[in-house]
C-alpha cells in the first residue's frame, strides 16, 4: 500500500512524462480528470479515482506509447495493489472499472468509439475490443459501474492542452480527506 505522499511523489517524479499519443502529460491529464469530476460535483472518492485512474501507467515504466507496441499495460489493475487499503472499494471500483466502461460506451452509445483518440482506439484493441451485448449487460449491472462510466466520460475528456486546473496539492487535499488510513 503507497501512503498519500508517496503518491503526490509519483506525480511530482514521474507526471511530467507525456501521456501516451496526447497532447497533455500524465499529471495534466490526471489534475483534468479529477477538474471535470470536481466540475460536475462528483464527491471527494469520485474525485480522488479521476485523479489516480492512470496511476498504474506511473508505477510502471513501459516506456512511451506502450499500445503503439502492441502491449496492454494493464494500468487499471497494476495500480489497485497500491491503493487497497489505503481507499475505499469504491475509488478502487471506479479506478479499476474505468478501462471496461470504455468497451461498454463503444458497444452502447453510437459514435462513442469514433470519437476516441488514435491511442484510446489502439489501447481498446489490447484491453480486449468493443464489448458484445452480452459483456455490455454483464458490466453495467456490477456494483459501481456507472461510477466508472461517469470517470471514463472525464478520462475522455481529459487531454486539453490548454485546460486550467488547480494545482496537485488541491487534490491530493481531496484524497486525504477520503483516505481510509
Amino acid at each position: 500500500m503507497l501512503r498519500i505522499d508517496t503518491i503526490e511523489a509519483i506525480f511530482l517524479r514521474r507526471g511530467g512524462e507525456q501521456y501516451s499519443g496526447e497532447p497533455v502529460t500524465q499529471l495534466q491529464h490526471a489534475q483534468q480528470a479529477a477538474t471535470l469530476a470536481e466540475a460536475e460535483g462528483a464527491d471527494d472518492e469520485l474525485v480522488t479515482a479521476a485523479l489516480l485512474h492512470d496511476l498504474g501507467h506511473l508505477v510502471q515504466d513501459l516506456g512511451d506509447t506502450p499500445s503503439l507496441r502492441g502491449v496492454d499495460d494493464l494500468h487499471q489493475f497494476i495500480a489497485i495493489p497500491f491503493l487497497r487499503g489505503l481507499f475505499s472499494d469504491r475509488v478502487l471500483g471506479a479506478v479499476q472499472g474505468h478501462v471496461d466502461a470504455k468497451r461498454w460506451l463503444c458497444a452502447t452509445r453510437p459514435g462513442y468509439l469514433q470519437a476516441l483518440s488514435a491511442d484510446s482506439q489502439r489501447s481498446l484493441v489490447l484491453q480486449g475490443g468493443v464489448f458484445d451485448a452480452a459483456q455490455a449487460a454483464t458490466f453495467i449491472a456490477r456494483p459501481g459501474a456507472q461510477e466508472a462510466v461517469r470517470l471514463r466520460l472525464w478520462d475522455d475528456q481529459a487531454k486539453s492542452a490548454t485546460m486550467l486546473t488547480p494545482p496537485l496539492a488541491h487534490f491530493i487535499a481531496r484524497a486525504r480527506r477520503c483516505a481510509l488510513c
